[in-house]
């Protein structure tokens, strides 16, 4: 298994990519931003992605997307194949495309909306903490790709200030302590206990 940025050389994985994140967002029976080959090969171009290949089998991926200027960047579609799962790939990918990001945007602010709960333990785990919408980016081009999820409705019905999503940041000024932590994780999975309890009511009143 090898873990390596992206470039345009994996744009032929970009279609089974697509297919493998909209194929889980249905089994969770969660929303999703769905993106098309077209976008991920241009991630791959740009060597702003991530993926992980078994010989030349696609077993992972992930990319990185810019907002408000570079102030702000977020590391998007994390997705491991079905065959690869449970063997802690997320975890790597992940760790390797925080660092990419770090490494390309030492500047900038690094957040992350999702409804995964996988996704936000590893976050926790990089230092992200749990934030409001309003402490994410303001560009618009961003909460646009928000439009193809199925709880678009519940972003606009709020003003865009809460979803089923949780916000998450990591913020490269700010030097969190042991304390801190520790409440950060705390935060985490009162959230997740919420989002588990609003999923199982969504999914018995249908």
């Amino acid at each position: 298994m090898k873990i390596v940025i992206a470039d345009t050389s994996h744009s032929k994985y970009a279609e089974i990519i697509c297919e493998t994140i909209a194929e889980s967002a249905s089994v969770r029976g969660t929303g999703i931003a769905k993106r098309t080959p077209e976008y991920i090969a241009t991630k791959m171009k740009n060597g702003n992605a991530v993926i992980a290949l078994d010989g030349d089998i696609f077993a992972g991926f992930c990319y990185i997307e810019a907002w408000g200027h570079g102030k702000f960047v977020a590391n998007s579609g994390l997705i491991v194949h079905p065959k690869y799962r449970g063997k802690g790939l997320a975890k790597q990918i992940k760790h390797i495309v925080f660092k990419h990001s770090r490494e390309k945007y030492p500047n900038s602010k690094v957040f992350s909306i999702t409804t995964g709960l996988a996704v936000m333990k590893l976050n926790s785990d990089l230092g992200y903490k749990p934030v409001t919408f309003s402490e994410l980016t303001d560009d618009q081009s961003f909460w646009k790709g928000c439009q193809t999820c199925k709880n678009y409705d519940v972003l606009t019905r709020t003003k865009q200030t809460m979803c089923l999503c949780t916000g998450m940041l990591y913020d490269p000024n700010l030097k969190a302590t042991k304390t801190d932590n520790k409440k950060i994780k705390e935060k985490v999975f009162k959230r997740l206990k919420r989002i588990k309890e609003a999923l199982y009511l969504k999914k018995n009143k249908k």
